[in-house]
Parts: structure tokens; sequence; C-alpha cells
């Protein structure tokens, strides 16, 4: 629902815009290239706290997800039926603070994670499949969303590099200056 409450994006580079919607602050980063969108929502940790809690997680595994700077991420192949498909590795894709490269905390990164919490086995599918797969393919028109991780603390801004790969093709870009949404717990009007 946040994202139709956005205000129309303001270009900023090739392929790259970001925005805000009024009514919760939460800013956005769209970038739209080569046949691909690919979308990133701030969620406020109280949002991801409040998801996963209606999902089985206790306090101590909520506060790690949702101090891990969580974004909803949308990805999408929007090229015409003739374009060969596309394809991501979220493992390959680099985040970038303060000088340093890490990777993002993908499915199997939180599977090893799990294994020093009390987790049951019903929150764990719950948890994998509220987040962005870290390995698809998309057909024409196909697409998926779902939770991306940075490993972050909130209000850290960071760079994302991320790639796709079409046909034999492969893209790498950068969008710089993303940050992480900070941990308020604005009250409803």
């Amino acid at each position: 629902a946040l994202m139709g409450l956005c205000l129309a994006p303001l270009p900023l580079s090739a392929g790259l815009s970001t925005g805000e919607a009024p009514e919760t602050s939460l800013r956005y980063w769209h970038w739209e290239e080569a046949g691909i969108a690919f979308r990133l929502t701030q969620r406020l940790p109280d949002q991801t706290r409040a998801f996963f809690a209606a999902r089985g997680f206790d306090k101590p595994t909520r506060e790690r997800i949702a101090l891990s700077c969580v974004f909803q991420s949308e990805f999408r192949n929007i090229a015409d039926s003739s374009a060969p498909l596309v394809e991501y590795d979220l493992s390959e894709w680099r985040i970038y603070v303060d000088g340093e490269s890490r990777p993002l905390m993908v499915r199997e990164t939180w599977q090893r994670i799990w294994e020093e919490y009390d987790v049951s086995r019903a929150a764990k599918i719950a948890f994998e499949w509220a987040l962005l797969p870290t390995y698809q393919e998309y057909q024409s028109q196909d697409y998926n969303w779902g939770m991306t991780a940075y490993g972050l603390p909130p209000g850290t801004e960071f760079d994302l590099e991320f790639s796709w790969t079409r046909g034999n093709k492969q893209f790498t870009r950068r969008i710089e200056n993303i940050e992480c949404a900070p941990d308020i717990h604005p009250e409803p009007e």
C-alpha cells in the first residue's frame, strides 16, 4: 500500500529515481533499465517486528531481524516477450558502507543465524517465504517481491551494487546513498 502513496519519482541518474510516501516519510529507490525494474522501499523496524510477531517469532528473534536494515524489495522483468529471460543471484550483490564491502543477508545467511536461536520450523518457513529469493529467473512480465536485509543498524547509509543477466549479457549497477529506516515509533493518526 505504501508504494501506491509515493510522490512522483525524481530522476537522479540513468535508471534511478527516488521518492517518499508523504504519510510515512518512508523512502524508496527505483531502478529501471535494460528491461528490468528494481525497487527498494524502507521498512520501519516496528513494521518488521509486527510482521514477524504475527508469524511466531519471539522477541529476541524479531529484534535480530528488525534491526538488520530490512527493505521491501521488488524485481520485475518488464521487457517484451521477444527478450531473453532475466536472472539474478543476490549472493553476488554487494553492500558498500564506510569503504568496506559485504554481502546481503540472503536466505542461506539466515539459516545459519537461526542455529543460534530457538526458531520453530513453521517460523523458519514463514521467514524464508517473506524474503526475496536468493536466485530467481524471470520470463517477460514476471516479477517477485519480498524483504531483503542488509545487516546494518537503523539509519545507516550504504551503496548497493546489484547485478542481473539477460541472455548472455551481465549488467552491474550501483545505487548510492540508500538509507536504512530509522528505529522510530510513530503513533497512528
